[in-house]
């Protein structure tokens, strides 16, 4: 794994190491340890880690640059690669599921231990306020504590079958036994985002590493330093490094890394997180050797709200979807569909629990929502606002970028009568904005809200049994949350249909995505 370095490097050199330390004191950590990478000579210029909370005059002087990352490049990725291979046959033969399972709960165990100061480090690097990073931290372990004990039932309850042949001797005795056993893939190449930087790897490595494969994995150029801070604790879980291994790329390597993964023959699965674009892309590079994948990728999620709806609890479930993380996670709610008897009941209540929020650092306890990601990103928000209000919505909330605050900051947005034809309601939005239109039937608000390419999630509100059966299977998504915002767990299915990806993570199916299925026929 490669060096980092720190804002004032001189003070923090060890030898053979370089450390990360915080941009500010109230990032000190109990462990400094967990940002410790061995140094290595440098391929290019180091990757700079942004404090996404950073304000003008921070980003200005400099102080915005929370660390310096050293960039790896392809023939980094092809190395990493080589190496699993090689680990591949020792950890698939000599670990049992007893042993790899040990390996996880001791990871799990020291991921919690560590909570408070993994916490502050995502939070200084995503910008999610820190009450929810403490809540990911936990969120991650739970993939980690499932597919500890999945290593364990998936040996014992599906882990193969063996029936009687069913083709007959010449005395007409059964000739022999129909075996199937499930076996590790190989190599996996993840590739994980920026919204969720620990969730989204303990999800994906776990359930690899239950399985007995070994993982190469490319964090996002955005938050890397999570990463580098788990990968830290798995091996002192003991988790083999060449088992588990980082390749930190920058912007400008990270498609040359992607490439390498898709292309490279030793590589026999891709998991990867992130945008239907890329996920194509992905798709038709490692066509040749027709790989395994796992996408999860975009989504546009409706979220429906019926007359009958409880609606306290209808509110507080689209707050919950629609500004965790300041909107930027792909389950999040991005089309309200609220029928027009109770609109104007919906926007107050609404209105009135917005107006609570606390927008700001998420280091600073009262914060209750961050920044956006990058300043570009709050920019094409603001552009997709503006366009849908030029187009006939009305802004009922907010609206605008929070420049006050720094660049990245937007205001959490609510806007009424949106074009159904506006790019903020045809594609997905990374950002604080509930979108609304209405309707008057249930046939219309399902359409409606079917009328997307991508089928991530979608939620509905109501109190009507019958709807919740019927609505529940006629919506064209994945994931679907009744009278409930958040609903994603270890033990369910992840994942989308349509162009949101393909293959599901969590539950018993998030170990089989990391399984070949070999049939044997024994004839003793």
């Amino acid at each position: 794994m490669k060096s980092i370095l720190f804002r004032k490097p001189a003070a923090l050199m060890l030898t053979g190491f370089r450390m990360v330390s915080s941009l500010t004191t109230s990032i000190n950590l109990k462990d400094p340890t967990l940002l410790r990478a061995p140094s290595v000579t440098f391929h290019r210029e180091s990757l700079q880690v942004f404090d996404p909370a950073a304000s003008e005059k921070e980003i200005n002087d400099g102080s915005a640059v929370i660390a310096l990352v050293e960039a790896m490049d392809r023939k980094d990725a092809k190395k990493s690669i080589q190496k699993a291979s090689d680990a591949f046959a020792k950890f698939r033969f000599q670990t049992t599921a007893l042993d790899r399972s040990a390996m996880l709960t001791k990871w799990s165990n020291l991921i919690s231990d560590n909570a408070d100061d993994l916490a502050k480090i995502m939070t200084l690097e995503s910008g999610k306020p820190l009450r929810e990073s403490i809540g990911e931290v936990k969120y991650g372990t739970s993939f980690i504590d499932f597919y500890a004990g999945e290593a364990i039932r998936s040996t014992s309850t599906g882990g193969g079958t063996i029936l009687p042949s069913p083709f007959a001797s010449v005395d007409g005795s059964p000739r022999g036994k129909v075996m199937a056993i499930q076996q590790p893939v190989g190599v996996v190449a993840m590739i994980t985002p920026w919204n969720f930087p620990l969730a989204m790897i303990t999800r994906k490595v776990a359930p690899a590493l239950a399985a007995g494969c070994t993982v190469v994995l490319k964090p996002s150029e955005l938050t890397p330093l999570t990463a580098i801070a788990i990968k830290h604790l798995a091996m002192q879980a003991g988790i083999p490094d060449d088992v588990f291994q980082l390749v930190i790329a920058d912007t400008e390597t990270t498609p040359d890394v992607g490439e390498e993964f898709c292309k490279n023959k030793i590589v026999k699965k891709i998991s990867f997180t992130g945008s239907t674009a890329v996920g194509k892309l992905l798709m038709k590079m490692s066509s040749d050797d027709v790989k395994r994948l796992s996408l999860e990728l975009g989504g546009n999620a409706p979220f429906i709200i019926f007359d009958d709806a409880d609606m306290d609890q209808a509110v507080n479930a689209a707050i919950s979807s629609k500004f965790r993380n300041s909107g930027q996670t792909c389950v999040c709610a991005d089309r309200f569909l609220i029928h027009e008897d109770i609109e104007q009941e919906f926007i107050h209540r609404l209105c009135e629990k917005v107006k609570e929020f606390k927008i700001g650092h998420g280091l600073k306890e009262e914060t209750t929502m961050g920044p956006l990601i990058q300043a570009k990103a709050a920019v094409e928000v603001k552009r997709k606002v503006d366009e849908a209000i030029e187009e006939g919505a009305e802004c009922v909330i907010g609206g605008d970028m929070a420049l006050d605050l720094g660049p990245n900051f937007f205001q959490p947005t609510i806007l009424r009568n949106v074009d159904q034809s506006s790019s903020i309601w045809k594609t997905e939005t990374f950002g604080p904005v509930v979108a609304i239109s209405t309707f008057r039937n249930e046939e219309d608000a399902v359409n409606r809200a079917n009328d997307s390419p991508l089928g991530l999630a979608s939620y509905f509100c109501t109190k009507d049994l019958a709807r919740i059966l019927r609505v529940s299977e006629q919506l064209e998504n994945g994931l679907v949350g009744v009278n409930e915002g958040v609903i994603s767990t270890a033990s369910a299915p992840f994942g989308g249909v349509k162009e949101s990806g393909l293959g599901r993570e969590g539950s018993t199916i998030g170990i089989a995505e990391y399984t070949e299925t070999k049939y044997i026929y024994l004839n003793p």
